[in-house]
C-alpha cells in the first residue's frame, strides 16, 4: 500500500510538471536507452581486442568476426590490432561522453524542476486565505520550499534511472550470455540477488528514516527563526543555550535520518565489488585447474562486473532515494493539492462611494466551535474615523480582519455601497485597504523603497513617495538623512527609532492611495511622545480617507467620530470619545451610524 501510494505521488508530480517537462523526461528517457546502448557496444568490443592482443590468429577464425575482416580488409592477424584499439577507445569514448552529457543534463533538468515545484508552492501559499496562514505553521511551508522539494524532483528522477538502470543491467547480462551463459546467470544471481536482499531487509528503515527527518525539518526552522528572530530578548535573556539546544536536538535527528539512508544506499557497493572479486578470483582458479584459457572470459567477466555492478548500484540506489523521500514526497504532493485564490475568476469590480455594511456577521475558524465574532450589525460611511477598543482576545483585530477581506464570515454578509462581498470581488475590495499593524516589517533596504514596498525599484513613482512622507510628517527626518531617500534601514528597521518605523508604515499606506486606512493597534508600543506625534500624522490625513483605529488605550482614539467597544466578539458600547469617558456604562440602543451621533 505504501509503496503504490509513494509510485502515485511521483507519477503525479511528473504530471503535474506539465507538458514541458514531460517533453524533456521523455528525451532523458531515450538518452538513458542510448547509453544502454553505449555500454553493451563497449562492454562487446572488449572480446575481441583481448583476443587481438592474446590470440589474433584464432579471432581471424571466429565466423562472427568475418564481417568485421571483411570491411576493414584485413588479410594477416598483425593487421588486427591497430583497428580493434581505436574502435575500443572510440566506443569507451563513445560511453564515457554519453554518461557526462546524462550527468550534465540531469542536473540541469532536476534544478529545473526544483525551481518550478517551489515556485508553485511558494504561488500557492501566497495566494491562500489569511485563515490558511493564521492555522498553519510557516516553517512547515519554509522545509517544504526549502529542503523537501529537493528530495521530490530528484525522486522523480530517479525513477527513470531505476528503470533505466534495470534495462541497463538486463543488457549487460545479455551481452554476457553470448560470451558465456553460465558466468552471466553466476554473475547476475550473485550480484543481483544481493541487493535483492539487502533492499528486503532496509526498506522499512528507509522509510522510518523519511518519516524522521520530514517531521523534524521543520521542528528545526522553527527554533531557527524564534531564536534568529527574537535575537533581542534571547540575548537579555541569556537564553541561547536553551534555542541552540532546541534547534540541534531535532536538526540532529534529521542529519542522522538522512545519514543513515545515505550510508544504506551506498552499503551495498563494497559489500558486492568484495564478492565480485571473490568470484572472478574462484573462476580464474577453476578454469585454470581445467587447462583452460581464462584471460578474455574473465577479462569480458571483469569488464562486465564492473559495468553491471554500477548499474545494479544504480537502480538501488534510485530506489532508495524514492523510498527516503517518500514522506517529503507526500508533503510536497500535499501542498500542491490545496486550493488558492489565484486562479478564481475575478470578475466583478468594487467602487467605494458611500458605506460600509455590515449585516449580521459571526465568524468562527474552521474546525472550531466558538465563534469569535457574534451577531454584529455596522454601517460606516466613506470618510469616517472609527475607533474599535477592548481588551485583548475581544474581537477586534478579528473584526477588521473581515472588514478588510481577509476573513470571511461565516454568516452574515459584508456590502460595499449595497454590494456583497464574495470571492468574485474580494481581491477588488482589498484594492482599497491599506493596513499599518503594531509592528511593521521593513525589508533591509532604502527609506524609498520600504514606503514603495513590493513595487520594483525602477517601477517606483518617487514624487509619491515623497508626499506619502510628507503626510506623514516624515519627510523632514528623511531630508536630515545623510543619503536622504536612499538611507538603508537595516534589517527590519533595527537603525530607526519605534516612532520613526510607525511613520514610515503609515507612508506606506499612503503610498498605495487607497480609500481605506487600518491601523491595527499601530501606537500601542510607542511612549505617550512618539504616540501624539504618529496621531498627529493620522489626524492630519485626507477626510475623505475612511480610517480604523484599534486601541488598548481609550486616550489614542480622541479622534475618532465614533468608538466600538467590544467584549467576547460582540460590540456592548459605542460612542463619541467623550461619552466613552464616561464611568458609568450607557447600555443604550446601539448606534449604526455616525450620523446618529452627530
Amino acid at each position: 500500500m505504501k509503496n503504490s501510494k509513494m509510485i502515485s505521488n511521483v507519477i503525479f508530480l511528473w504530471n503535474f510538471l506539465g507538458r514541458k517537462y514531460i517533453w524533456q523526461l521523455t528525451l532523458l528517457f531515450f538518452l538513458m536507452l542510448l547509453s544502454v546502448f553505449s555500454e553493451m557496444l563497449s562492454l562487446g568490443a572488449v572480446v575481441p581486442f583481448l583476443g587481438a592482443l592474446t590470440n589474433p590468429q584464432m579471432l581471424m577464425k571466429q565466423s562472427w568476426f568475418q564481417p568485421v575482416v571483411s570491411i576493414l580488409g584485413i588479410k594477416s592477424a598483425d593487421e588486427i590490432l591497430l583497428p580493434l584499439t581505436i574502435a575500443f577507445i572510440l566506443a569507451a569514448v563513445f560511453s564515457a561522453g554519453l554518461r557526462i552529457l546524462l550527468l550534465w543534463v540531469n542536473t540541469r533538468l532536476s534544478a529545473s524542476m526544483a525551481i518550478q515545484l517551489r515556485s508553485e508552492i511558494y504561488k500557492r501559499a501566497l495566494y491562500k486565505s489569511y485563515e490558511f496562514h493564521l492555522t498553519n505553521n510557516s516553517s512547515e511551508l519554509i522545509s517544504i520550499i526549502t529542503e523537501k522539494i529537493t528530495s521530490a524532483s530528484a525522486a522523480i528522477l530517479h525513477l527513470l534511472m531505476f528503470v533505466i538502470a534495470i534495462f541497463t543491467s538486463m543488457a549487460i547480462i545479455m551481452t554476457m550470455m553470448f560470451i558465456n551463459p553460465i558466468v552471466a546467470i553466476a554473475t547476475f544471481c550473485i550480484l543481483g540477488g544481493g541487493y535483492l536482499i539487502i533492499g528486503y531487509f532496509s526498506r522499512k528503515v528507509l522509510q522510518k528514516n523519511s518519516v524522521i527527518a520530514a517531521e523534524n525539518q521543520p521542528r528545526s526552522i522553527k527554533h531557527l527563526q524564534e531564536g534568529i528572530g527574537g535575537i533581542r530578548d534571547v540575548i537579555l535573556d541569556n537564553t541561547q543555550k536553551k534555542f541552540l539546544k532546541n534547534y540541534i536536538k531535532y536538526a540532529q535527528k534529521v542529519h542522522i535520518a538522512s545519514s543513515n539512508n545515505a550510508f544504506i544506499s551506498q552499503l551495498p557497493k563494497s559489500i558486492l565489488e568484495l564478492i565480485g572479486i571473490v568470484l572472478i578470483a574462484s573462476l580464474a582458479y577453476y578454469l585454470n585447474s581445467q587447462g583452460q584459457s581464462a584471460l578474455p572470459i574473465l577479462g569480458a567477466m571483469a569488464m562486465g562486473s564492473q559495468r553491471l555492478l554500477p548499474s545494479l548500484q544504480q537502480a538501488y540506489f534510485s530506489w532508495a532515494v524514492i523510498m527516503g523521500a517518500q514522506a517529503s514526497i507526500s508533503d510536497v504532493v500535499y501542498y500542491l493539492c490545496i486550493d488558492s485564490d489565484y486562479n478564481k475568476n475575478i470578475s466583478d469590480d468594487i467602487n467605494f462611494e458611500k458605506d460600509i455594511v455590515l449585516e449580521n456577521i459571526y465568524f468562527k475558524y474552521m474546525g472550531t466551535r466558538t465563534y469569535i465574532i457574534k451577531d454584529i450589525s455596522l454601517m460606516i460611511p466613506k470618510g469616517a474615523r472609527i475607533g474599535l477598543m477592548g481588551s485583548t482576545g475581544s474581537g477586534k483585530s478579528t473584526l477588521l480582519d473581515i472588514i478588510m477581506g481577509l476573513l470571511i464570515p461565516t454568516k452574515g454578509k459584508m456590502l460595499i455601497d449595497g454590494k456583497e462581498i464574495n470571492d468574485t470581488n474580494i481581491q477588488s475590495w482589498r484594492k482599497h485597504i491599506a493596513h499599518v499593524p503594531q509592528s511593521i516589517y521593513l525589508s533591509d533596504a532604502s527609506i524609498l523603497e520600504n514606503i514603495a514596498f513590493g513595487v520594483p525599484r525602477e517601477e517606483i513613482d518617487e514624487k509619491r513617495v515623497i508626499e506619502a512622507a510628507k503626510q506623514a510628517q516624515l519627510h523632514q527626518f528623511i531630508e536630515e538623512l545623510p543619503q536622504g531617500y536612499n538611507t538603508f534601514v537595516g534589517e527590519r528597521g533595527v537603525q530607526l527609532s519605534g516612532g520613526q518605523r510607525q511613520r514610515i508604515g503609515i507612508a506606506r499606506a499612503l503610498y498605495k492611495q487607497t480609500s481605506v486606512i487600518v491601523l491595527d493597534e499601530a501606537t500601542s508600543a510607542l511612549d505617550n511622545k512618539t504616540e501624539e506625534a504618529v496621531m498627529e500624522a493620522v489626524n492630519s490625513l485626507d477626510r475623505n480617507l475612511t480610517v480604523f483605529m484599534v486601541a488598548h488605550r481609550l486616550s489614542t482614539l480622541k479622534s475618532c467620530d465614533v468608538v466600538y467597544k467590544l467584549s467576547h466578539g460582540k460590540i456592548i458600547d459605542c460612542g463619541s470619545y467623550e461619552e466613552m469617558c464616561l464611568e458609568k456604562p450607557k447600555n443604550k440602543k446601539m448606534i449604526d451610524t455616525i450620523d446618529d451621533i452627530h
